[in-house]
């Protein structure tokens, strides 16, 4: 399965290469550049895990690069899915969308990039997922609206080209991943409820 609206994107990578002929140089690089677009824009389905009710999941796939109070960030590299999924059950209370400069997503500058929150409300409190663009190509799709009910592990949007996944939990949840790890969206358990 492909993410949603990549289909221009690979049509003309495949026209591109069509236009060059099949035996040219130019050739070579289309066919490489179309895979590497399969690659990035691949959005497979994720199966329904058996979680705790108040366990949040990752919203996306990648590497964790910093854990910092209620706040954990996540550095999608080329090879990952960049397809970001909702991490708890919820409402969709804002989306913030924010432009911002082309500092790589796993500087620490990259705080200032081009930006969109999703605030989702949810039983346990707010949980805001913000999807922080790359250096490449700045391009953020959301795939929520205000207001509209969502599930965990349910697709909310994507990034595209390199980038970075920052998730921000209300009070009373701690981590259990920790930096250097390796997560998968709507898969892997980030944080638990704490234990009063």
């Amino acid at each position: 399965m492909l993410a949603e609206g990549s289909e221009s994107w690979i049509a003309a990578s495949i026209a591109l290469t069509a236009f060059t002929g099949f035996f040219t140089p130019y050739a070579y690089i289309g066919i490489l550049v179309t895979a590497i677009l399969f690659l990035f824009f691949r959005d497979p389905e994720r199966s329904s895990e058996s979680y705790d009710a108040t366990d949040v999941v990752s919203p996306a796939d990648g590497r964790i690069f910093r854990v910092q109070n209620r706040k954990l960030s996540i550095f999608m590299g080329i090879h990952n899915v960049h397809v970001n999924r909702s991490p708890f059950d919820g409402e969709v209370a804002s989306i913030r969308y924010q432009k911002g400069g082309r500092v790589p997503a796993f500087c620490k500058d990259s705080d200032r990039n081009e930006r969109n929150a999703i605030t989702i409300r949810t039983r346990l409190g707010n949980i805001i997922v913000t999807q922080i663009s790359g250096a490449v190509i700045r391009r953020i799709v959301c795939y929520v609206k205000q207001n509209e009910k969502v599930r965990r592990g349910q697709r909310i949007g994507m990034i595209r080209f390199g980038s970075r996944v920052d998730v921000t939990l209300p009070p009373g949840y701690s981590f259990v991943v920790s930096r250097g790890q390796n997560v998968k969206a709507g898969k892997t358990v980030i944080a638990k409820l704490l234990v009063n």
